[in-house]
C-alpha cells in the first residue's frame, strides 16, 4: 500500500485544524481566573448536551406527529439506572453500547 504525499499533508493538516480549537480554549482559560457564577453556568452545559442527544433519540417525528422510539427508550432505562449507580462515564457508555447492541439484535 502507497502513501500519496498529498493525502498525507491533507490528514496531518485536518489532525492540526481539529486539535487547535480544542486546546487552545483549555490553554487560555487555566490562565484566566472564571467568575465562580461563570464556572457554575459551565458545569450544567455537559448535562444539556446529553439531554439534547438523548431527546433527539428517542423522540421521532413522521410529519406532523410525534412518536417514540421504544428500542432507544428501552437502551436508555438502564443506562441511566447505571450511570447515577456507578457515576462512571466508561461503565455507563459500555453499557448503553450493550444495550442497544442487544436491542438492535433482539428486534
Amino acid at each position: 500500500m502507497s502513501l500519496n504525499v498529498s493525502i498525507l499533508l491533507i490528514i496531518v493538516g485536518s489532525a492540526i485544524v481539529t486539535f487547535i480549537p480544542r486546546v487552545i480554549p483549555f490553554i487560555v482559560i487555566r490562565k484566566i481566573g472564571l467568575p465562580k457564577i461563570v464556572i457554575k453556568w459551565l458545569s450544567f452545559i455537559p448535562i444539556c448536551i446529553f439531554t439534547a442527544l438523548i431527546v433527539d433519540s428517542f423522540i421521532i417525528q413522521d410529519e406532523s406527529l410525534l412518536s417514540i422510539d421504544w428500542r432507544v427508550l428501552a437502551t436508555i432505562i438502564p443506562t441511566l439506572i447505571v450511570a447515577i449507580w456507578t457515576k462512571s462515564l466508561s461503565v455507563t457508555v459500555i453499557v448503553g453500547i450493550v444495550c442497544m447492541a442487544t436491542i438492535r439484535f433482539v428486534f
